[in-house]
């Protein structure tokens, strides 16, 4: 899997050091490379601890069965009686640290060494009846969130946004709250201020940083509070039962974009709802504020009909 700041390589240590129990500074991970995986699955779509995860932990399996194996022949125990812990491998009643159990195992001619592999179970999809299971489990979120909005240039400020997501049984709450204030500023970006422009010969004039605008940390939200689901596993047997994380929370952006809209609503009495695309750049939203006051106008304008009792 391709590391790229989004925590992988930490997981992936994280969930080997689980299955052999020991620190997670005994663990080396290394950059992805063909020498070492040829046909490797692209790290996209949020599935790469899914996926690289659950194959690591297969090939940790693979070789901590062959350790039990070894243990119960060589002291002469059944396999029920090994059991790895906090660094130590308790055979029945002793103890022996793990260390010293991989070198009688390398003494005794075991393999040390294993891949492991993972395709993701109960996916199919039949596109000729659109029908099928095209995902193997779902994420949930919610984001409520708070602007403020300058009805006279159309200006807005982010004060304040709340969100809680489901992750599954994470196996990092720093890492996974990371992804979610992450994804979600980058969707809140595209929702209000990433806006592609075309010239009148169809070419795209926001191709730069100089004028296509992303997010940057004075855009988000003054008081950005984030919280996991708690005590809820994923039913599906992924790694530890955990759920990806990384893209799903891109869609709590909308709750920006709605709340813009609702205070722009507010000026004539939320009895509309203003026509604000996306992005909903101050001119838009500007356009929006003038949509809601041409509306309260003409409805103040129009007499209210006097009902004449018979």
């Amino acid at each position: 899997g391709t590391e790229m700041g989004q925590g992988l390589n930490t997981k992936v240590a994280q969930v080997v050091a689980e299955v052999f129990q020991v620190d997670i500074d005994r663990i080396q991970i290394t950059a992805t490379n063909t020498d070492k995986v040829p046909n490797t699955s692209p790290t996209a779509a949020s599935s790469g601890t899914d996926l690289n995860g659950k194959a690591a932990q297969n090939a940790a399996q693979t070789i901590k069965q062959r350790l039990i194996e070894f243990a119960a022949r060589h002291f002469k125990v059944t396999e029920e009686d090994v059991e790895f812990k906090n660094g130590q491998v308790r055979i029945r009643d002793q103890y022996v640290s793990f260390d010293e159990l991989i070198q009688q195992a390398y003494f005794g001619q075991v393999s040390l060494s294993s891949t492991g592999f993972y395709r993701t179970p109960k996916i199919y999809y039949d596109r000729s009846q659109a029908r099928g299971r095209p995902f193997y489990y779902f994420a949930y979120g919610a984001a409520c969130s708070e602007v403020i909005v300058d009805t006279l240039t159309g200006e807005y400020k982010m004060l304040r946004s709340d969100i809680l997501h489901d992750v599954g049984a994470s196996l990092n709450p720093a890492i996974d709250i990371g992804q979610v204030e992450g994804g979600f500023v980058q969707g809140m970006g595209w929702l209000t201020m990433e806006e592609l422009v075309w010239n009148d010969k169809g070419k795209l004039m926001t191709s730069g940083p100089a004028s296509y605008k992303v997010p940057a940390v004075a855009d988000m939200p003054l008081d950005l509070r984030v919280k996991l689901v708690e005590n809820r596993k994923n039913p599906e047997d992924t790694v530890f039962h955990s759920k990806a994380v990384g893209e799903p929370p891109f869609m709590l952006g909308i709750s920006v974009w709605c709340a813009i809209k609702d205070a722009v609503a507010s000026l004539a009495d939320y009895k509309a709802q203003p026509k604000i695309d996306a992005p909903a750049t101050p001119e838009r939203v500007l356009w929006g504020v003038e949509q809601m006051r041409t509306l309260k106008r003409t409805a103040a304008a129009i007499p209210a009909t006097e009902t004449t009792p018979a």
